[in-house]
């Protein structure tokens, strides 16, 4: 039994819900209390990813990485349609262009830039669902955007880089293409944001890596979408929905599938580390407080929750 003087406190002037954060973490046995201390004071507390005050910077997050992902991605399909590039190029540009979302925003938002991530996000804990309206909305926003900026300069051609099944595949090919490969994406993203792995910007890396590898051999299918703001841009904008629920309907089915793979392989989320990776570190100070636990669960000095025992 740990010594009241040993139990956790909430950072001075925090709130009652502070208070509550504070005790759910004291109430996880294997952790010591130097290890609560730490998840509590350096993360902070649900008012932190909460906060409507901060919300229009995560919502301008989103917007922007959003235009930018569907700029290049379906930027790219008009100029591989136009000839002028080839496909390893207008598959692999979107994955890099991840890489360097997640890396210079992800904090601020946690860079979903997709309604499926979203999605997975809230349903393993890590993200509030009353945000998830507004992250989608505003990633269809941030989507159409990017296609009437490409229908400015390039014209209604090449369906704007719109995602559709490839020649000689029917829709149903392209929907079961989606959905796994919905599964791949989202399960990179889950878990390269677990405490578990806990491996920071090389979670980048990772995400960016699978949608070029993933566009690399299955665009010819599919187009390889795996977001639904991705399709909605160009098919809002050219005015051409063929096939549009193919790209619904497949990677918000993978995204569920992924998360139920998430809870076998690592139990449920809504760990500190996860939590801050879904939703953003926006208040001062957390940035610096979560690469200083982050090297403390590297040394060993501090165990995350749910692995404990392995």
């Amino acid at each position: 039994m740990t010594p009241p003087s040993e139990q956790p406190r909430p950072p001075a002037g925090a709130a009652p819900d502070a208070t509550a954060d504070a005790d759910r973490l004291a109430s996880v046995p294997p952790l010591m209390p130097r290890t609560r201390h730490l998840l509590m004071l350096e993360f902070g507390d649900r008012r932190d990813f909460d906060d409507p005050q901060l919300e229009w910077r995560r919502l301008f997050s989103e917007l922007l990485g959003t235009f930018f992902l569907v700029l290049v991605a379906a930027g790219g399909g008009i100029l591989h349609g136009e000839g002028q590039i080839g496909l390893p190029a207008a598959v692999v540009a979107p994955g890099l262009m991840v890489l360097a979302i997640i890396l210079f925003m992800g904090a601020i938002s946690g860079a979903h830039l997709n309604p499926a991530v979203s999605l997975a996000f809230a349903l393993r804990g890590d993200f509030p669902w009353k945000r998830v309206p507004g992250y989608v909305i505003i990633q269809l926003i941030g989507a159409a955007l990017a296609c009437l900026f490409l229908d400015a300069v390039f014209g209604n051609i090449q369906h704007l880089g719109a995602t559709l099944p490839g020649p000689g595949y029917a829709d149903w090919q392209a929907l079961l293409m989606e959905v796994v490969l919905t599964v791949g994406l989202v399960s990179v993203i889950l878990g390269t944001a677990s405490a578990a792995q806990n491996i920071g910007a090389i979670a980048a890396l990772g995400v960016g890596g699978y949608i070029a590898l993933a566009g690399l051999w299955s665009a010819p299918v599919s187009g390889t979408s795996m977001n639904p703001a991705r399709s909605f841009g160009p098919a809002l904008v050219s005015g051409d929905f063929t096939s549009y629920w193919v790209y619904v309907l497949g990677p918000l089915a993978g995204a569920v599938i992924a998360v139920g793979c998430a809870y076998v392989l690592r139990g449920p989320g809504g760990d500190a580390i996860a939590r801050a990776a879904g939703s953003g570190v926006l208040d001062e100070g957390s940035l610096a407080a979560r690469q200083h636990l982050s090297g403390a669960i590297e040394r060993g000095d501090v165990v995350p929750p749910g692995i404990e025992d392995a």
